[in-house]
């Protein structure tokens, strides 16, 4: 005879084993609690597989997950985490009452367990990373002091269905007593603008640069819900506000995030303003420097100047550029040396910051749209063809000019990129090729990126061979790295890095494109490793062997990437057939150095072709190498090495 069933639904389970936040890691499941064990289903109540089943004698937490910022990429959005043994079980109720009643009554069948846990953790696990804390450790101690008796509904909960009375006419105990909750007043986030955004639909809010708004809701990474000072509201992009809190550089006009060196001096230079500067993130991590621009009086060139924004040791921390003046904030330093050159080459006059760098991309048009209609799509003229299909330059609502990819029919599985063209949307960043929404009601059917009006990296660079300097190429290095750092902590695969698949746009920013598209190539001799088409050049020896891809396998790519950057555009093994460089790379042989490339940079792609895969560097430490490679060129100067400058 089965057990008597407690609680029974359909609800929806994330993945325990993969890594990449997907649609196509959550599954719906039907959940049936008993007072033995937790089991779900595959199928509905009248056909159903098991898949899976949790022993209650070994639950060792039931609680609520908060969402932390984290976009949930399924229809249900309340989750709930069932920790046992050594694992977590994230589950997505429909409602926030189903969840209330499942942790309850969960809560109430392990209460007795001997193995309860004191603290969890109250947020995801995702990326190998506690969102709550930041620890890395999967069994790290919880952060959050776990109350096996909290009713998280806060309301009388209903008996358990079938168990009203007993034949003895017994009622079954009642839920404890709700908690009284303390009292805490909301704390208003304000934020500035950055970006003027004029909004494309109703329900966006315009932003006017330098103005204040208050955050009502964060509905995902990508896009807010604010007020403005006249009580508007509507959704706005993230990435064009900044926190307004004393020690957020991102709200100053001053503050270039991402940008390095030889970016800071062509920004400066084109601006051409005496006293232009900036303060960005310098090489070593946390630090800060400050980039002026002047021209001195004579015949004397254009100069830039980076000095160091040091910090004093001991606390309180303080801040200077020379020692004599010691500020508790950086803004402060800025303020004071607006005034006075105090060492300088010349006052900071003249901010040169995000009015000199467009506006970031956003992620799609606007909040939770991702399906276009064609009829808003304006054709003008081709700009290539590729694996899937021809690519137009193209505008939406005839105004916003944006590349179209009509895909040709056969050339892809169209349902599972539709599925997850929904979360390569929510990956934005200044150096990926943003994607802005398909076009999937019609066939063909229409993928709308970012427009990049320079092309394709690859022909870039063999259209200008001569032209690039040593830091040229080590700036475009680091942008792709940087494109592929965001995708590598998104747990997000490219599967085909190579020059050909970057563009570049017409202010020479490098940005990696098609990212994750190679999984939905229906072309038997492009995603066969023995077809001609296979891009075995590229990969390492666990993808030409075993079709084994991940983030270290797009490294080796980057390896070659860099190789065919230092070359301006040449191909990897020139001479030789995919076979033969099959044998080749298995016998250890590698791509010899190029004549721009100097030793130290020829070391960086070896490290990203190292045969074992867990020893190649992520591409954060990539980003890391190539930036100090930058710097070393013309080391920043600290304050007190131009003391007696004029």
């Amino acid at each position: 005879m089965s057990a008597a069933v407690v609680l029974e639904e359909m609800m929806i389970k994330r993945s325990q084993q993969k890594k990449r936040t997907s649609p196509l890691n959550y599954k719906e499941r039907l959940f049936v609690l008993t007072k033995a064990r937790l089991t779900y289903y595959e199928g509905r109540a009248e056909k159903r597989f098991k898949k899976g089943s949790v022993d209650i004698q070994k639950i060792r937490c039931v609680e609520i997950v908060k969402n932390g910022g984290v976009t949930i990429p399924c229809q249900n959005k309340y989750p709930f985490q069932i920790v046992y043994d050594s694992n977590t079980l994230y589950v997505f109720a429909p409602t926030n009452e189903s969840r209330s009643l499942w942790v309850h009554y969960i809560k109430e069948e392990i209460k007795h367990n001997s193995f309860i846990l004191a603290k969890f953790h109250p947020y995801f696990w995702l990326e190998g990373t506690w969102l709550c804390c930041r620890q890395t450790e999967k069994l790290a101690p919880g952060c959050e002091e776990y109350n096996l008796q909290g009713d998280i509904s806060r309301k009388p909960l209903p008996p358990i269905p079938g168990e009203e009375s007993t034949s003895e006419g017994r009622r079954p105990p009642p839920p404890p007593p709700p908690q009284e909750e303390e009292q805490v007043e909301p704390r208003e986030e304000v934020v500035i603008a950055m970006y003027d955004f004029t909004g494309t639909e109703n329900h966006d809010l315009p932003l006017t640069r330098g103005e204040e708004y208050t955050i009502l809701e964060k509905c995902d990474v990508n896009w807010y819900r604010a007020r403005n000072q006249y009580g508007e509201e509507g959704y706005i992009p993230s990435n064009y506000v900044a926190q307004k809190t004393p020690d957020n550089l991102d709200q100053f006009v001053w503050f270039c995030k991402n940008i390095n060196r030889t970016k800071a001096e062509e920004t400066l230079k084109n601006e051409d303003k005496e006293g232009g500067f900036m303060v960005r993130e310098s090489s070593s991590p946390g630090a800060y420097t400050v980039s002026l621009y002047t021209r001195p009086s004579g015949d004397g060139l254009a100069v830039v100047r980076h000095y160091y924004i040091k910090e004093t040791k001991g606390t309180p921390k303080q801040f200077y550029l020379a020692e004599k003046h010691l500020f508790n904030t950086i803004p402060e330093i800025i303020e004071y040396h607006k005034h006075n050159a105090a060492g300088l080459v010349a006052r900071l006059r003249y901010p040169v910051g995000k009015q000199g760098i467009e506006a970031p991309t956003t992620a799609g048009f606007s909040y939770d749209k991702w399906e276009i209609n064609p009829a808003e799509l304006t054709f003008m003229k081709e700009l290539g063809s590729g694996q899937y299909g021809v690519v137009r330059l193209g505008k939406w609502r005839a105004q916003h000019k944006v590349a179209i990819k009509a895909i040709r029919e056969g050339a892809m599985s169209e349902d599972d990129f539709i599925e997850e063209a929904k979360v390569m949307m929510r990956l934005s960043h200044p150096k990926l090729v943003q994607l802005y929404g398909v076009c999937t009601q019609q066939r063909p059917i229409y993928i709308v990126t970012e427009f990049m009006e320079l092309g394709c990296l690859l022909n870039f660079l063999r259209q200008r061979r001569g032209s690039f300097s040593f830091e040229d190429l080590l700036s475009i290095s680091l942008d792709v790295a940087q494109g592929m750092a965001h995708l590598e902590v998104n747990g997000f695969i490219h599967r085909d890095l190579a020059a050909r698949n970057c563009l570049v746009n017409d202010s020479f920013v490098v940005k990696v494109s098609d990212f994750g598209m190679a999984r939905y190539v229906l072309d038997d001799q492009y995603t066969s490793s023995m077809g001609s088409k296979f891009p075995v050049k590229w990969s390492p020896p666990e993808v030409f062997n075993f079709c084994k891809y991940s983030s270290k396998s797009d490294v080796w790519s980057y390896g070659v990437l860099m190789w065919e950057v230092f070359t301006a555009g040449k191909m990897p093994f020139e001479q030789s057939q995919n076979h033969e460089v099959v044998l080749m790379v298995t016998k250890g042989h590698r791509l010899y150095r190029p004549k721009m490339a100097t030793p130290p940079i020829y070391e960086i792609m070896e490290e990203c072709w190292k045969e074992q895969p867990e020893e190649r560097p992520p591409f954060s430490d990539i980003c890391l190498m190539i930036t100090e490679a930058l710097e070393h060129l013309h080391p920043d100067q600290p304050m007190a090495a131009l003391s007696n400058s004029p």
